[in-house]
């Protein structure tokens, strides 16, 4: 990991706020798969819009000045709802007996990843939440396996499986406690 260049983390509980520059960072970092009809920026902007309005909603952008670099955003999930409902197996009551936080997106502009830029982006993103437990879900062949690897690395656990649309890929569900 090179060093960690100087940014300001900015936290977003209004999506509207946010809206431009998480789509503008998001277009780079999923770049190489914006061809495909899930990653397209037009289907990230629904998914983004729907878990705007959703309970909890939080994102944590980074910037260095005032150019966005990284992102991360969140809502709350709670028994019954439709993230834990794709999971299979459908995952053990002691993470959906209370809400729980999904971390939907994470994404760092190529010239900012190996900084841990990622990394500062997550704790923020998690610093102030009430729920016991982080859940998320990894594309196993992002990065040849590294993110899913970098994930572990941060605490996170499979329990499942889920695929959220037709168009997505299957995806493993991970978690870990937040505190």
């Amino acid at each position: 990991m090179t060093s960690a260049p100087a940014i300001e983390l900015r936290t977003f509980t209004e999506l509207d706020a946010a809206r431009g520059d998480l789509l503008d960072v998001y277009a780079e970092v999923r770049a190489p798969l914006l061809h495909l009809p899930n990653y397209a920026v037009t289907a990230f902007g629904e998914r983004l819009d729907r878990h705007g309005s959703e309970p909890g909603f939080e994102a944590v952008l980074a910037y260095e000045g005032t150019h966005p670099v990284g992102y991360a955003y969140a809502n709350r999930i709670e028994d019954g709802d439709r993230y834990w409902q794709r999971t299979s197996p459908p995952p053990a009551e002691q993470y959906t007996s209370q809400p729980a936080m999904a971390l939907k997106e994470i994404g760092v502009r190529p010239g900012w990843r190996g900084t841990g830029v990622a990394r500062r982006i997550h704790d923020e993103l998690l610093a102030d939440r009430s729920e016991p437990h982080v859940t998320l879900m990894v594309n196993e062949a992002a990065g040849d396996g590294k993110v899913h690897a970098l994930y572990r690395s941060w605490g996170y656990q499979d329990i499942g499986y889920s695929q959220p649309s037709p168009a997505s890929p299957r995806l493993t569900v991970m978690i870990r406690r937040i505190r």
